[in-house]
């Protein structure tokens, strides 16, 4: 599945070597780049700026969005992958290039991108590129999570065609849940929504009639769950519909409290404001992946990653330039 539920996301030395995965920083003063975040954006990135020489500390705190799903799908040469291999890979390529892949958390970033650790000092850097993905809070229903990234899902495009042409469900969790039910008519031609406590209104209806989409009236009680398969969704009263699979709507939380605690931006939607690059409002920071975008897909956010890549190392370029051209002018002066 491309963005799978659960997304979010690397001895530093210039040039090739042997990387290795420390428990705690290199002992080394400042870093080019420290990046938060091990997923597809993380990784992309660091690939990216070690790729271009630059000192890279990579922070992974082991918990992958996606690492419920079994596999990927819509990634281009990845398709059918299981999410874990594909960071494994992205780990191995980076040992060519002497990128820093760090265990650990990172609890702040200070306003001189100071990146501190739980339990462990403080990686200076010069910028910082934050990846931490975002968590997925499902409905408070019995069965919701143990079936999560099995046969309880998210997104039709991830997980559509592996449950084509079988009896499909849409728990009404989210005010997108009319749309997501209308999209996954494209897979099966039977669909049900399950209101639960959303009131879709006349116009939503019609469409979903138009669309072929039953509606089920009535309160979501549970999954029915037999010999480790979904069987159902049982009502309150109840009955129970018979499904194999089950589309839900979470409500994404993004992992942005290093961003916000440091003062960046946020937009009118309350997520972090970025430019096309990643550039967050606070010189010197970056955010890529689903940290800044719910809707990035594990390929998207690769490529968020590669692009805040470039721009960072940039940044860095402008900043090495404009302070050569200051010790140049200060040792010509010296010698006149």
């Amino acid at each position: 599945m491309a963005r799978s539920p659960g997304g979010g996301a690397e001895s530093a030395a210039h040039g090739a070597g042997a990387a290795h995965h420390t428990h705690g920083p290199a002992r080394d003063a400042e870093w080019d780049v420290v990046v938060v975040g091990a997923g597809a954006a993380g990784l992309n990135a660091a690939l990216v700026l070690a790729r271009a020489r630059r000192r890279v500390a990579v922070i992974d705190g082991g918990a992958p969005r996606n690492a419920p799903a079994d596999r990927m799908h819509g990634f281009l040469s990845r398709d059918g992958m299981p999410p874990a291999a594909l960071l494994e890979v992205g780990r191995t390529e980076l040992a060519a290039y002497g990128a820093e892949l760090i265990n650990g958390r990172a609890t702040e970033i200070t306003p001189d991108l100071g990146v501190r650790l739980a339990g462990g000092p403080e990686l200076r850097a010069r910028r910082v590129l934050v990846a931490t993905g975002l968590r997925d809070e499902l409905p408070d229903l019995p069965g919701l999570r143990e079936r999560w990234g099995r046969d309880l899902l998210h997104c039709p495009y991830c997980h559509g065609y592996e449950v084509r042409d079988r009896p499909l469900g849409v728990l009404g969790s989210h005010p997108g849940s009319v749309h997501q039910a209308l999209l996954l008519r494209q897979w099966s031609d039977d669909v049900v929504l399950f209101p639960h406590r959303l009131d879709p209104s006349d116009e939503e209806r019609e469409r979903l009639a138009a669309r072929g989409v039953r509606i089920a009236e009535g309160t979501v009680k549970r999954l029915v769950v037999d010999d480790d398969r979904l069987r159902g969704v049982e009502l309150a009263e109840g009955h129970v519909v018979p499904r194999a699979a089950v589309f839900v709507f979470p409500r994404m939380v993004p992992h942005d409290t290093l961003l916000t605690a440091l003062g960046c931006a946020r937009n009118e939607d309350g997520w972090v404001r970025t430019d096309t690059s990643g550039r967050t409002s606070v010189p010197g920071v970056w955010a890529a992946g689903n940290v800044a975008d719910p809707r990035a897909q594990v390929v998207t956010a690769a490529g968020m990653g590669a692009a805040a890549a470039f721009a960072l190392n940039l940044d860095l370029v402008e900043e090495d330039v404009e302070r050569a051209v200051a010790e140049r002018r200060a040792t010509v002066g010296a010698h006149r």
